[in-house]
C-alpha cells in the first residue's frame, strides 16, 4: 500500500488538475484541491472526507497563505505540492502586448512562486516534502507563436532547477514536469487561453493562419491527461523522484532533439568558446 500523503493541487477545477486530484484520491491520498472558483472544483471532484476544496487565486500571495493554513489545519501537513494552475497567452511577440506578457508571467511564474513560498515553511518544519511543478515542452524548446508562454515556462524551469539546491538539505524533493500536447480544455477555455490583442500588418497573414490551426488542435492532442496524472502519483511515491520528467512521446522527441542540437552547437564552436581565458 502507498503511504497516505497530503497533496495540494492548484488549478484543480479544470484540465489536467482534475485528473491529478482524482488520481491522488484514487491512490488513497488526501487532497487539497484549489481553484479560483470552488464551485467549479466541487462540480469536477465531488465530495470526500479525504478532499478539501479551497479558493485560491495564485496571483495573490495572501490567498496562497490562507489556503496553506487551511490545509494544515484540516490535514496537519502538506507532503506533495503540485503547481499545476496556468494559462496560455498565444501570439507572435510583437502582437502580444506588454500587459499580456506581464499577465502571463504573473500566473505561470510568479503564481507558482507565491504558492511554493507559502507551503515551504511547513515542509521545512516536517523535514520532508515534494514540490512538483508543471512546466511544458515549451519550457525547454521555443516554438513559433508562443513567445510569452515560452518565456513563462523557461523562467519556471530556471527557478525550479535552482530551488532544488535551496530545499534539498531539508528533505524536500523537486520535480519539473515537461508535458507535450495533452487533450485538455487549454485551447478552448476562455479562462485558459488568451489570443494576441495587437495587430501588425507584417504578421497579419501568419496570425490569420495560426489561430485556426491552434484551435483545430483541440481534441486532437495525443496525450492522455489521466495517464499523466497516474504517472505523477507513481513519481511522488518514489524515494528519489526524478528532477525532470518529460511527459509524452512528442515532448521526448522534441527535447531529445534540443539536447542533440545543444551538443552540436557546443562542438561547432568549442575552440573559440574555450579560448577566452586570460593568457597569463
Amino acid at each position: 500500500m502507498t503511504k497516505k500523503k497530503v497533496w495540494f493541487v492548484t488549478g484543480a477545477g479544470r484540465g489536467m488538475g482534475i485528473n491529478i486530484a482524482k488520481a491522488a484520491l484514487a491512490a488513497g491520498h488526501q487532497v487539497v484541491a484549489t481553484g479560483r472558483r470552488t464551485e467549479t472544483v466541487t462540480k469536477a471532484l465531488g465530495e470526500s472526507e479525504d478532499l478539501l476544496i479551497l479558493p485560491l487565486d495564485l496571483t495573490k500571495p495572501q490567498d496562497a497563505q490562507d489556503a496553506t493554513a487551511a490545509a494544515i489545519d484540516r490535514f496537519g501537513r502538506i507532503d506533495v505540492l503540485v503547481n499545476n494552475a496556468a494559462n496560455f497567452y498565444a501570439g507572435f511577440f510583437e502582437e502580444t502586448s506588454p500587459a499580456q506578457i506581464r499577465a502571463q508571467l504573473e500566473t505561470n511564474l510568479f503564481g507558482p512562486m507565491n504558492v511554493t513560498r507559502a507551503v515551504l515553511p511547513a515542509m521545512r518544519k516536517q523535514r520532508s516534502g515534494h514540490v512538483i511543478t508543471i512546466s511544458s515542452l515549451a519550457g525547454v524548446v521555443g516554438l513559433e507563436f508562443i513567445a510569452a508562454y515560452a518565456t513563462s515556462k523557461f523562467g519556471l524551469e530556471g527557478w525550479m532547477e535552482s530551488l532544488r539546491y535551496d530545499v534539498e538539505p531539508y528533505g524536500i524533493r523537486t520535480t519539473i514536469v515537461e508535458p507535450g500536447f495533452f487533450r485538455t480544455e487549454l485551447l478552448v477555455e476562455e479562462a485558459s487561453t488568451v489570443w494576441p490583442e495587437l495587430s501588425i500588418d507584417d504578421y497579419a497573414h501568419r496570425t490569420a493562419a495560426a489561430l485556426p490551426e491552434w484551435r483545430r488542435m483541440n481534441g486532437q492532442q495525443a496525450g492522455d491527461p489521466a495517464k499523466l496524472a497516474s504517472g505523477l502519483v507513481t513519481i511522488a511515491g518514489q524515494d528519489r523522484p526524478p528532477l525532470r520528467w518529460v511527459a509524452g512521446a512528442d515532448a521526448v522527441a522534441a527535447i531529445e532533439q534540443k539536447a542533440h542540437d545543444l551538443l552540436e552547437q557546443i562542438d561547432a564552436h568549442r575552440d573559440l568558446s574555450t579560448s577566452l581565458a586570460y593568457d597569463d
